[in-house]
């Protein structure tokens, strides 16, 4: 819930408040808010800078970088990755956390890179494959820099305790489960493996995601990188499957409108985001496809979303009875977790 200036002041219209309680009030919230991250002009630029900055040493590497030689990756790697901690510890003393954290996974994401030269420098890497694949194809080599960035990145957590640093270690047990899954496979590295492995690896990061949100429900957002690469994972594979049955089609549906229901329970937009994108997607395949000549079909549409505009109403009127009784049938965990997020 934001609070602005605004509303306080009809507080104090209002006489809930004096003058003075509300300028500290809302001194007090913008103090408590300043680490938390949202769309304001001095957190784009802290994002934008850092996810340049990380860009140009993951997915933006270029092949100029391989006439360095392995000890050349690796001494750049490491230069960078000194300068990277240096100004992470001058941000933590400054009480700037967010930026803070962005230097501090701009450092587990040399991790790779460094894995990747001192593999080339030690005459050890196994193919004529380069760094700049390694965000781009399945591979069974790629393991060992993904083990490398997770025990770095296990190792800044517990040292720094930035939300933020969470994201590459997401994003790496994504890239694992698909290398691993192409190493099961005998090197196969088909679309229809990626669609699938994608999936079930999607569920598996969202069941990691509840399980941290619990373990951490008062600290800091530890989950929510992971929330974020899980629910791309499973959308991502899910809506990549390929069906000529109507039934299957309606399911995809009914499973975002599950995904939006998900997402409204556990207070998390990236739920509700992507189940309204799947849920338009069939819609729009209904539009164009299946009733493209009948105009009954917009006339539905519109039947629907009133009806929709009415159930909100409706769920306005007995959200607390409705919520109440809802979270009963949840497991304890879960209840103190949406308990705790009651505004």
């Amino acid at each position: 819930m934001h609070v602005t200036k605004k509303q306080l002041g009809a507080a104090v219209q209002n006489n809930i408040i004096s003058s003075e309680q509300a300028a500290a009030l809302y001194d007090f919230l913008t103090v408590q808010s300043q680490d938390i991250p949202e769309f304001s002009f001095t957190h784009v630029l802290y994002y934008a800078g850092g996810l340049i900055a990380i860009g140009a040493m993951t997915l933006f590497m270029n092949l100029g970088w391989e006439s360095f030689g392995g000890a050349g990756i690796v001494s750049i790697a490491a230069l960078y990755a000194a300068i990277g901690l240096k100004i992470t510890h001058t941000f933590s003393a400054r009480n700037l956390a967010i930026p803070a954290g962005i230097c501090a996974t701009f450092v587990v994401c040399l991790t790779p890179l460094a894995i990747y030269g001192l593999q080339q420098w030690l005459g050890v890497w196994p193919d004529d494959s380069v760094y700049r694949d390694y965000h781009r194809h399945i591979q069974w080599h790629w393991l060992y820099m993904e083990l490398g960035t997770l025990a770095v990145g296990a190792i800044m957590i517990w040292r720094y305790r930035y939300p933020f640093l969470v994201m590459p270690v997401a994003v790496t047990l994504w890239y694992m489960t698909m290398d691993i899954a192409a190493m099961l496979a005998g090197g196969d590295s088909t679309w229809e493996l990626r669609k699938s492995v994608s999936l079930y690896a999607g569920l598996l990061l969202i069941g990691l995601a509840v399980r941290v949100d619990i373990r951490s429900q008062h600290k800091a957002d530890y989950a929510f990188w992971i929330y974020l690469s899980g629910v791309l994972a499973f959308w991502g594979g899910l809506s990549l499957q390929t069906s000529d049955s109507e039934l299957a089609k309606f399911i995809y549906f009914c499973i975002n409108l599950i995904m939006i229901g998900t997402g409204v329970l556990l207070t998390r937009r990236v739920f509700v985001v992507f189940g309204a994108l799947g849920s338009c997607g069939y819609l729009g395949y209904l539009a164009s496809d299946v009733f493209s000549d009948s105009w009954l079909f917009p006339v539905a549409l519109t039947a629907i979303g009133l009806g929709t505009m009415y159930l909100g109403i409706l769920w306005q009127k007995h959200e607390k009875t409705i919520t109440h009784k809802t979270r009963l049938l949840l497991p304890v965990p879960v209840r103190q977790l949406l308990d705790a997020r009651m505004i």
